[in-house]
């Protein structure tokens, strides 16, 4: 059963909105934070993060429920970090790139990357409530001249038809559940006539961003168009409000089937306790820790790197210590379009012939037979 909602509580940056604007999701929309000017209305601002906002080419927005989340007095707040620019984006790489998983040179037609065997990546939006300080795909994401136009849909949409060996389509941009119920009802109804096409994917931050678009009519619609799936991108604890819980539970009641896919920041969740509180938390709200990413060679996100190894002691202070079910793949997308790989920590110490030694989580050492 879908829980009764909270009572909605406004915060005091917020007062002259009334309940039913904070609750609608095109009132959030519409009042987004674009500015250094906005931002200052709600938080105490860094010089740097000042200078950032009027240098720093990257889009700015950020909806007024997620900015609530932030603590307006401290710069290194994880909610903070992830949505207000700093000058630290205006330093590019050598090794970084503009389009760091090579996305547009396997796109057989506009909007339409297809890289896999059996499944393909369609941008349906290129608009986002929140845009990510850490977003790989910056080159159009936030730009209203990359949108894709409604032919360039068509020959994606064509594309696939004629592409039996796709089963499967994962829906992103930008944020799909961006456009209305109408236009993505379309776009999920013209993907469901192809009839090879299995699986469903929708890729969304809007549970994290602005949970109040997953409103009862939207999962209702979706409802008619599975197997769906739906993941979404919870990076920190702070994310994990009641609001964020009622969007998750809507959508997990209408059959759909959630994963979560956290990128690894630096500052923000590098630390084994705060994923393993984060991920305990989605899954009681029946959301599936799936990928824990490491932050991709996009341009202007060195600082929110982290080394892998950290990523690995992640995983070791997750396998035993908690659930398999709260354990993600932690995955490097390869930069140049190589793909995604999986790593995690070296369980097997040792090999004599056919006898393997290998440690447990606790660090306890047992030897295996192959036979």
């Amino acid at each position: 059963m879908i829980p009764t909602p909270d009572p909605v509580r406004i915060p005091a940056a917020f007062a002259d909105a009334t309940p039913a604007e904070w609750s609608d999701w095109r009132w959030q929309q519409r009042h987004r934070l674009r500015t250094g000017a906005d931002l200052a209305k709600v938080l105490r601002l860094t010089p740097d993060e000042r200078d950032a906002c009027e240098r720093v080419p990257f889009a700015l927005a950020v909806t007024p429920y997620y900015a609530s989340l932030m603590d307006p007095d401290d710069p290194s707040c994880p909610i903070r970090r992830q949505a207000v620019p700093t000058t630290a984006e205006l330093v590019v790489r050598p090794e970084e790139r503009e389009d760091p998983l090579a996305e547009e040179s396997h796109m057989p037609a506009p909007g339409l990357t297809h890289r896999y065997p059996d499944r393909a990546l369609l941008y349906a939006s290129h608009n986002c409530p929140v845009y990510c300080r850490h977003c790989n795909r910056k080159r159009k994401v936030g730009d209203p001249t990359s949108a894709p136009h409604p032919r360039e849909l068509d020959a994606a949409l064509a594309y696939l038809a004629a592409h039996r060996e796709v089963r499967d389509v994962l829906v992103s941009g930008g944020d799909p559940l961006s456009l209305s119920d109408e236009r993505l009802e379309s776009l999920l109804a013209a993907l469901r006539a192809i009839p090879h096409l299995e699986i469903l994917r929708l890729a969304t931050r809007n549970p994290v961003t602005l949970p109040q678009r997953v409103t009862p009519e939207l999962v209702a619609m979706l409802r008619r168009y599975h197997p769906l799936y739906v993941n979404t991108h919870f990076n920190h604890p702070k994310e994990c409000t009641a609001e964020a819980a009622l969007a998750l539970e809507r959508l997990a009641d209408a059959g759909c089937v959630l994963g979560n896919q956290t990128v690894l920041l630096a500052g923000v969740n590098d630390d084994p306790e705060v994923i393993k509180r984060l991920n305990l938390w989605l899954l009681k709200h029946r959301c599936r820790p799936y990928y824990l990413f490491q932050a991709d060679l996009a341009e202007g996100i060195a600082h929110f790197r982290t080394p892998v190894d950290a990523g690995l002691r992640i995983i070791e202070g997750l396998r035993g210590h908690t659930s398999g079910l709260a354990v993600p793949h932690y995955v490097v997308d390869l930069p140049g379009g190589g793909g995604k790989v999986s790593l995690g920590p070296d369980y097997l110490v040792g090999r004599d012939g056919k006898t393997l030694t290998f440690r447990n989580y606790a660090g306890e050492r047992f030897d295996y037979e192959e036979g």
